[in-house]
């Protein structure tokens, strides 16, 4: 759509500063993801991004609360950029109409984006009383998208966008209230979580695996809660798993050594240390046993996992 001399800057250029919030905050909430899925650990500055992202408000169903983020940022960009995809000469209406269409699917998603980012700020500040960067940056960008939607361009008539808002808005207030109703709201994980033991036995193989790796003075790198830990632990087996040299990383866990997985840069659980070179995930023992150069008997017990 060609624009006077007249028309405001922010018309001219809302739907590209849209674009590019969205597109930003899409690229934060994908990497969150990724590292809860996968069980890494978050670059952040301070400890609250750690107990944020573990913290049981950080998922729903099952579902990290960062992929609903980045869906919702994926198609606030994508409604952005929509009607740049029609040729402005020859299909000017059609270009005219997607903008006004989008302006409104944007300006009640951008509302629901505000109302979840001041709800997940006030469990924040009150709940889990925790500073997260990630989370601050991403009810920035939420609320920035908001206030673009509302002045980025003329609207006709504002008591529809005023009724649709209010609508908006309390659809999501009851949404986010429902859903988290029954959510726990510490941020310490779960006791099952904190308590969780290994319930396997090691046989002789796992034995003498953990003796090897002990022995060439290899290292595994982990943390209390991860399930990806837990998994590993459960194929040494109780016995096994004590005799090697575990750093747990997390400074609530047990007999904690946070200053060894900083010294070595551990930015993901587990991780081992074996021959002076870093393996990430959680290993096969028969992937430990090659690594390691372990050439005795490799009948191992435990291998639901492989």
């Amino acid at each position: 759509m060609v624009s006077s001399p007249s028309t405001p800057w922010i018309y001219r250029h809302s739907r590209l500063i849209i674009l590019t919030i969205a597109i930003i905050g899409a690229i934060e909430t994908a990497y969150l993801t990724a590292i809860k899925l996968l069980g890494g650990v978050a670059v952040c500055p301070t400890q609250g991004c750690h107990e944020v992202l573990n913290s049981p408000l950080a998922t729903v169903a099952g579902i990290p609360i960062s992929l609903f983020g980045f869906l919702a940022y994926f198609t606030m960009a994508s409604l952005a950029a929509t009607p740049w995809l029609v040729n402005p000469s020859s299909q000017k209406n059609l270009r005219t109409k997607l903008e006004a269409a989008t302006w409104w699917i944007m300006f009640s998603l951008a509302t629901a984006m505000a109302v979840m980012s001041g709800f997940l700020m006030y469990l924040l500040a009150f709940e889990l009383q925790a500073f997260c960067p990630y989370c601050v940056a991403s009810a920035i960008f939420s609320i920035s998208l908001f206030v673009l939607t509302m002045v980025g361009r003329f609207w006709d008539d504002f008591g529809q966008q005023l009724l649709v808002g209010v609508a908006v808005t309390m659809v999501a207030l009851v949404t986010l209230l429902g859903v988290y109703d029954a959510q726990p709201t510490s941020a310490t994980p779960p006791p099952t979580l904190v308590s969780r033991q290994i319930t396997t036995n090691s046989g002789a193989a796992e034995i003498s695996l953990a003796t090897h790796l002990q022995q060439i003075g290899a290292q595994t790198f982990g943390a209390y809660w991860c399930p990806h830990c837990y998994e590993q632990k459960q194929l040494f087996g109780r016995q096994a798993f004590a005799i090697l040299d575990y750093v747990e990383c997390d400074p609530q866990g047990p007999n904690a050594r946070p200053q060894l997985c900083q010294q070595a840069g551990i930015n993901a659980y587990p991780t081992w240390e074996i021959n002076q070179k870093f393996y990430q995930g959680r290993l096969s023992l028969q992937k430990l046993a090659e690594l390691s150069g372990y050439e005795d008997r490799q009948d191992f017990a435990n291998s639901p996992f492989d």
